[in-house]
C-alpha cells in the first residue's frame, strides 16, 4: 500500500498510538525499525499516519513492543487498512479538514457525550436553526458556503438515526434554550425537536438550570467521542479558529471529570423535558 500525503485524523491517531507503544517499550524509531525489519523512514511514516498498515502488521508491531493490552491491540487492528470512503469525502473540496475528520470520528464512535452552554448541539439542530446560526459567522459565509455546511451537518446527524445507533448524551445549559436563533418560530420548532429526540432510547438530554450555582467547563463546547477502547477516546473542542482534537490520557481524564461534574448538577431527563416544554409555552 503506497503512502499518503493527506492522512485523516483516524489514520494519524492510529500512528500516534503506535508511537506511544514504541515509546512505552523504550525503543527509538531506529531500534524499532531494526526489530521490525524495515527502514527507519517506514516507522516514521507509519507513526505519522502516512503509511497504511494491515491488522496483522499492527499485531506484529504490538508484539514487538511487548504491549500486554489485548483490548487496545484489537481496537488498533480494527483501525487499519485503506481508508474507506464515507459520505463526508464529498465535502473535502468545500469544507475545512477538521469538519471532515469530525464527521468520520462520529461515524466510528461507540458513544457520544457533549456539553454546551450557549448553543444547541450540532447533531440536535434543525435546518432552520443551523442556517440562522451560520448567518452569524464572522467573517460571513457566502450563501453557497452556508448550504455546504448545512448539508454536512444534516448528514452528520444520521449517526443518531442509523441501525443500532451509539448512545448519545447532551448536557445543555438553560441559556442555550433561550437564544432565539431565527426568531420565535424557529426557536419553538428547535425546542420541539429536542423534546422529540429526547424520547429516543439512545438519546439523553439533560439541562443545567439557571438556579445551578456553578459548574466546571462553563463557556466551553465539549464533544467527548468514545472509541472502541478507552485509550482511543477523543475530545473535540470548538474554537474560533476551528476544531481542536485532544487525546492525551491526562486530557481525556480531565474532560471526563468535567462532564461527570456537569452531569451531577444537571436536571434529570424528565425534569429537563419539562423545562424545555415550559420554555416552548413561553414563546
Amino acid at each position: 500500500m503506497p503512502p499518503t500525503n493527506t492522512p485523516t485524523l483516524r489514520q494519524r491517531r492510529l500512528g500516534a498510538e503506535l508511537r506511544k507503544l514504541r515509546e512505552h517499550a523504550g525503543l527509538s524509531s531506529t531500534e524499532a525499525a531494526q526489530q521490525l525489519g524495515v527502514q527507519q523512514a517506514r516507522v516514521s511514516m507509519i507513526e505519522a499516519g502516512r503509511y497504511p498498515v494491515s491488522a496483522d502488521r499492527v499485531r506484529a508491531i504490538a508484539l514487538t513492543y511487548a504491549c500486554p493490552d489485548e483490548s487496545l491491540v484489537d481496537a488498533l487492528a480494527a483501525m487499519t487498512g485503506r481508508r474507506v470512503r464515507g459520505w463526508w469525502d464529498e465535502y473535502r473540496d468545500h469544507l475545512p479538514p477538521d469538519l471532515i475528520d469530525l464527521a468520520e470520528m462520529e461515524h466510528h464512535a461507540t458513544a457520544l457525550r457533549v456539553a454546551l452552554t450557549i448553543h444547541i448541539p450540532a447533531l440536535l439542530q434543525t435546518p432552520d436553526h443551523t442556517r440562522a446560526m451560520l448567518r452569524e459567522a464572522v467573517p460571513a459565509f457566502r450563501p453557497h458556503e452556508i448550504e455546504h455546511r448545512l448539508s454536512h451537518r444534516i448528514k452528520r446527524q444520521t449517526v443518531l438515526h442509523r441501525d443500532n445507533p451509539s448512545p448519545y448524551t447532551a448536557l445543555l445549559h438553560e441559556a442555550a434554550l433561550h437564544i432565539q436563533y431565527g426568531g420565535p418560530d424557529t426557536a419553538r420548532a428547535q425546542l420541539t425537536h429536542l423534546l422529540e429526540l429526547s424520547e429516543e432510547d439512545h438519546i439523553t438530554i439533560r439541562v443545567i438550570p439557571y438556579s445551578c450555582s456553578g459548574f466546571p467547563g462553563n463557556g466551553q463546547s465539549i464533544n467527548y467521542v468514545h472509541g472502541t477502547d478507552p485509550h482511543l477516546d477523543t475530545v473535540q473542542l470548538d474554537t474560533h479558529h476551528g476544531c481542536d482534537f485532544l487525546d492525551a490520557q491526562a486530557q481525556l481524564t480531565k474532560y471526563r471529570t468535567i462532564l461527570d461534574r456537569m452531569e451531577a448538577v444537571a436536571l434529570k431527563p424528565e425534569a429537563s423535558r419539562e423545562l424545555i416544554a415550559d420554555i416552548i409555552r413561553s414563546l
